[in-house]
């Protein structure tokens, strides 16, 4: 065909009709010579979109239809596009309640430790009643933290960035090495379990990691050796926190490959240095 073809009569009755081009760059559109015989080349409520694509993408996607029974090009875009939509619009609300639930979640970590604080350091100062109260905020604190969790899901939770990896079944413990990083700006996630660790570090990495040795599902030594054993994360920094004897901790951390420990109760002076990694 000519890359000079002029529109007749017939072209702008095809144009007026369907509302679509009968001539695109200069050549003669494969609608209108279907139009010509009388075939129906458009559909009521619905328009053609065209997409360039290289030869090459254009096989790629040919193959893909073939290998998972897709009709046409056509139908894969469609579906591929709407999938995109529904996707991008739960992940924006996905985000939004991520944003707010941190928050929440934060404020929630200090009323942990201040009721945790208050039962454990008063307890023979304050009256059975007063005691009784505070231990039901801080259970209904850790029952409204399930659910923002259980609600999250966590595969959703993983994708925050976040700068310490906290691995550590003691609230207590939590919440002071938590109120020192975030005191100075970082932010942090925590886990109780070793495995569950070792899960979130597969979607997210950290700049360093607390690591406790005892632990109810595994060894600290162990999730250590598997961290530092994988390319992907052996040079997170890993420090052990822990109560176990410090001949012990010691032998473990060259063994084990661990950057330093530090030894409970904490003298949160010495966590300093940690601030070098962040």
């Amino acid at each position: 065909m000519s890359n000079k073809e002029t529109k007749t009569e017939e072209m702008e009755k095809y144009e007026e009709e369907t509302g679509k081009k009968a001539i695109w760059r200069g050549i003669i559109t494969d609608g209108f010579k279907k139009w010509q015989k009388g075939e129906k080349v458009y559909i009521e409520d619905k328009e053609r979109i065209n997409v360039l694509i290289s030869e090459e993408r254009k096989n790629n996607w040919l193959e893909f239809t073939k290998e998972n029974d897709i009709a046409t090009i056509s139908k894969l875009v469609r579906a591929s596009v709407e999938f995109y939509m529904d996707s991008k619009s739960k992940t924006d609300q996905i985000n939004e309640f991520l944003n707010s639930s941190h928050h929440l979640k934060e404020e929630l970590s200090s009323i942990k430790g201040f009721s945790q604080m208050l039962m454990e350091e008063y307890k023979d100062e304050l009256s059975w009643d007063v005691l009784l109260k505070i231990k039901e905020i801080f259970d209904k604190s850790i029952n409204i933290e399930n659910i923002i969790n259980n609600i999250l899901n966590v595969d959703y939770i993983e994708k925050e960035k976040y700068d310490v990896l906290i691995v550590d079944d003691d609230d207590s413990t939590i919440f002071l090495i938590s109120e020192f990083f975030k005191k100075k700006g970082y932010s942090y996630r925590e886990t109780a379990l070793g495995n569950r660790a070792l899960e979130i570090l597969q979607k997210s990495i950290p700049k360093l990691i607390l690591l406790d040795v005892l632990l109810p599902d595994s060894s600290g030594y162990d999730i250590c050796k598997i961290i530092k054993t994988n390319k992907k994360l052996k040079n997170i920094p890993v420090f052990y926190i822990t109560a176990v004897p410090e001949t012990e901790v010691y032998e473990k951390t060259k063994e084990s490959g661990a950057n330093g420990y530090f030894l409970k109760p904490f003298d949160m002076l010495k966590f300093k240095p940690l601030l070098e990694y962040l």
